[in-house]
């Protein structure tokens, strides 16, 4: 049975159905191919969507969205120009302090991306070209689902169940996130001296730097509000997220006054179509996963792979290795919906902690999220640069090695990723 509902996901995949529509053909073709009576998927797929927990997608998605068309960008340019903006290559540098600064509001790579490259691209291309410039916006709007808050990590928590607290996940992802902030900026210097780029900005000062501080003060403040507050207990991931709807409406409507009744439509209507997209692909990999456990695959996978290594590394290696082929041809979301609840059991039997295993599992789709031929960011970065896949490509690949350099440090150091979340108690 699972052969069958493998191999028909994989044939109506292929013929380019969409990846929810291909999971329940899967799953149809498990219940015919095993004599169960097809009423049984409806129940399976409405006890999958019908929980509280997954209720903080969209009203994180939402917070994301409103902050966006809030004005929160030009505050958060201007504060990283004033930081960086002197150095080589500084409007590089001002790209990925800026992809930081959206990342704590929006957790979505592909709406910084859009954010971030109708903002940067023109400028970033005036100086630096356009390949280049692309590049940089592409690797820096992939910090969305590494730094807090994610909404990559609460579709892992979700899937992965009671073992995974989303604020320990959230924790997890700002020290690797910080040293990814720093490692794009040396390679911003390193590929602007190659290149024979100088400075775009004014001179460093402090005076200049407080005052945008003081600017964006009301701003910032949104994930120490948000995060600080799932993190010390005051409320849940979900009411989380509605505060952050709150907090998004507040400052859109009342401090840059920015935020209109036409752009609350806009972003409630793309809220509408993500929670949607989502929804559908965990209904339906619900039900391709109910066939499977019917048919015992999660234990006979566990089996197998114990039979090949009882090493937790080399486990945890073997799944990268996996990753990083799914990521380069599925998309993230349907990567985390159909592959969690056969993996993150496995992870548990081998003794691995699971907010290291559920980082893990995030960063590395995160960087199939920047990789051809199924890369959704870069892709959005294409459209807006007018440029190919080939040509970003040339630029992207050291910003996606230093990525997978990052994932092999955190793979081989747990206390990168556990640091915080065990000073927290998680």
């Amino acid at each position: 049975m699972s052969l069958t509902v493998m191999a028909v996901f994989i044939v109506a995949a292929l013929l380019g159905a969409p990846l929810a529509w291909a999971l329940g053909f899967g799953a149809v073709a498990g219940v015919l191919a095993s004599g169960f009576d097809l009423n049984v998927l409806p129940s399976r797929m409405m006890n999958a969507v019908n929980a509280f927990p997954l209720m903080s997608i969209p009203f994180f998605v939402l917070a994301g969205e409103l902050m966006m068309r809030a004005g929160i960008m030009e505050r958060i340019i201007s504060l990283a120009n004033a930081c960086v903006g002197q150095v080589r290559g500084g409007l590089a540098h001002v790209t990925v302090l800026a992809g930081m600064g959206l990342s704590t509001v929006s957790g979505a790579a592909v709406a910084d991306a859009s954010a971030l490259g109708a903002t940067m691209q023109k400028p970033l291309e005036q100086h630096y070209g356009r390949g280049f410039s692309a590049a940089v916006i592409a690797a820096s709007a992939n910090l969305g689902p590494i730094i807090p808050p994610s909404g990559a990590m609460i579709v892992y928590a979700f899937m992965a169940g009671s073992s995974v607290s989303v604020g320990g996940l959230f924790l997890a992802g700002v020290v690797p996130g910080l040293m990814l902030v720093a490692i794009m900026l040396v390679m911003c210097s390193v590929m602007a001296r190659r290149l024979g780029l100088g400075p775009t900005g004014q001179a460093f000062a402090w005076g200049a730097v407080l005052a945008e501080i003081r600017r964006s003060f009301i701003v910032l403040m949104m994930p120490v509000i948000v995060i600080g507050g799932i993190v010390g207990g005051a409320f849940t991931a979900t009411e989380g997220s509605a505060v952050a709807v709150v907090y998004a409406l507040a400052v859109g409507f009342l401090v840059t006054r920015q935020l209109t009744w036409h752009g609350l439509v806009e972003a409630i209507g793309a809220t509408v179509v993500t929670t949607a997209v989502v929804g559908a692909m965990i209904a339906f990999a619900s039900a391709v996963t109910y066939m499977l456990t019917i048919d015992l695959f999660p234990q006979q996978l566990a089996t197998w792979l114990k039979g090949i290594t009882q090493d937790p590394l080399v486990f945890t290696l073997m799944v990268a290795l996996v990753l990083v082929v799914v990521g380069c041809f599925l998309e993230s979301n349907a990567a985390y919906i159909m592959l969690v609840p056969l993996l993150h059991p496995i992870a548990l039997e081998y003794g691995i902690d699971p907010l290291h295993f559920g980082f893990l599992f995030v960063l590395n789709l995160v960087i199939g999220m920047l990789t051809p031929p199924v890369g959704v960011v870069l892709f959005v970065v294409c459209g807006i640069a007018r440029i190919g896949v080939g040509e970003i490509s040339r630029h992207i690949w050291p910003f996606v090695a230093a990525m997978y350099a990052l994932l092999l440090v955190c793979m081989l150091v747990p206390e990168i990723v556990l640091f915080l979340p065990r000073l927290a108690g998680y």
